[in-house]
């Protein structure tokens, strides 16, 4: 028997959510409720996960996984779908920006009041600025670092567990970026020799984004679909995740392209103090997250013939092992030197672990959507997405195929090589 297909609980958002012809893009997510709270660089699309799961529930009753939650869209896509769900995250701050979002369906009325104490004992505060990073120094003027610093330390003297107070502090954390004069590079890299036009006074800002929350949680209150659950956990063993319980895996892992996840919230996580400089990422950050970076593996740290000889690669080593080769040699010729070689070599034997770790939290039959792209460091092509299949066939999945969303590095323009790449959705069924 079919099942009724639920309608979403923002039905206002529906039509400008779905004009988005692709999965992996999170810019649509801006004029969706919840998902606009906080802009997350490498995120995908909250409409297209809302549609996948509604479809596969009217067969059957869903339970959705998402081991690279970031954010939280595929979590928030499950609640509004009526579907059971769980998701998990290794970045101490998007893990918290996470736990924010899904907040979403506590009391108005608390998150309005918290919210408006903040803002009263902020413009009491006299600011303290001078021990601020100098990083932090150079992305606000003095005035608008004052006012950040008395509504830092307000929303601190007041949090406690509630998640009035994790809704406060995400309002704090999204205005961050607004309220900086400076620009940022594609996927959210500071650049402080870039000035952007407009600015948001950081007072200001903190009320409007309220509002903004306040809006989307009234239209939301009183629903009664199940409510997701978040762990701060790592993909490669999905330790708090029980076993043999999902049958639908909607996630987007990180792609082998050098994105430094833990670079891309510098400016937040200086800010909160989590950080004093860009060399306490290392420690701090990327230690806990999945090897898709150059700046996760210098040669110090790597013994890539170990991680060749990994028996989790056996299915793609005959592959994989002349590539890296190559990347090791062709790194020797270019001016920055990156160790590609490396980094490619610890994201597969790190994804092989993330198929075992899935194979074991799903139930029979399942079905895994990862939205993935290929890549080519230096020119050089990784054959992401047939290993990625290969790699979860050799982990006791069924079946893999590929659907192609579109066309990347198609415009050569300032481009570092010519190599035609593209993305899409990896399925697999097991």
């Amino acid at each position: 028997m079919q099942r009724p297909q639920q309608a979403s609980l923002f039905p206002h958002a529906e039509k400008a959510g779905h004009k988005e012809s692709t999965s992996g893009s999170f810019v649509g997510n801006m004029s969706l409720p919840i998902h606009r709270w906080f802009r997350y660089s490498a995120g995908f699309s909250g409409a297209w996960a809302e549609d996948l799961i509604a479809r596969e529930s009217v067969e059957r009753d869903v339970r959705v996984f998402d081991p690279f939650a970031g954010s939280g869209t595929t979590l928030i896509a499950a609640e509004q779908c009526g579907s059971e769900s769980w998701g998990i995250d290794p970045h101490p701050f998007v893990a918290r920006v996470a736990q924010g979002k899904l907040a979403y369906r506590s009391s108005p009325d608390d998150f309005a009041d918290h919210a408006k104490r903040v803002l009263t004992s902020a413009r009491r505060r006299s600011p303290s600025i001078d021990t601020y990073a100098p990083l932090i120094r150079k992305c606000y003027t003095d005035e608008a670092l004052a006012q950040l610093d008395c509504l830092r330390r307000a929303v601190e003297a007041q949090a406690d567990d509630s998640e009035a107070s994790r809704l406060v502090w995400l309002t704090l954390a999204a205005i961050l970026r607004p309220t900086s004069h400076v620009g940022t590079a594609n996927w959210q890299y500071l650049l402080p020799s870039r000035r952007k036009a407009r600015v948001a006074e950081p007072f200001a800002a903190f009320e409007e984004k309220t509002s903004t929350m306040l809006h989307d949680m009234r239209a939301a209150n009183g629903i009664g679909t199940p409510r997701a659950k978040f762990t701060v956990d790592d993909a490669r063993t999905c330790e708090s995740v029980p076993a043999d319980t999902f049958n639908l895996v909607v996630t987007s892992p990180p792609y082998p392209n050098n994105y430094d996840y833990a670079d891309a919230t510098r400016l937040e996580l200086t800010f909160f103090g989590e950080i004093q400089s860009w060399g306490d990422l290392q420690d701090n950050i990327r230690q806990h997250l999945l090897r898709s970076c150059t700046q996760h593996v210098p040669d110090r740290l790597v013994d890539l013939p170990a991680v060749l000889a990994s028996a989790e690669l056996d299915p793609i080593r005959g592959e994989l092992a002349p590539v890296c080769e190559e990347l090791g040699e062709v790194r020797l010729t270019r001016g920055g030197k990156k160790t590609y070689h490396n980094m490619v070599g610890c994201y597969f034997l790190d994804l092989a672990q993330v198929w075992h770790s899935l194979r074991r939290v799903c139930s029979s039959p399942s079905k895994v959507c990862f939205v993935v792209g290929d890549s080519a460091p230096y020119g050089v092509y990784v054959s992401a997405i047939e290993w990625l299949g290969t790699l979860a066939l050799s982990a006791g999945f069924k079946s893999f195929h590929f659907e192609k969303t579109r066309d990347r590095n198609t415009k050569w323009k300032n481009r570092k090589h010519r190599v035609p790449l593209c993305e899409g959705r990896l399925w697999v069924e097991g």
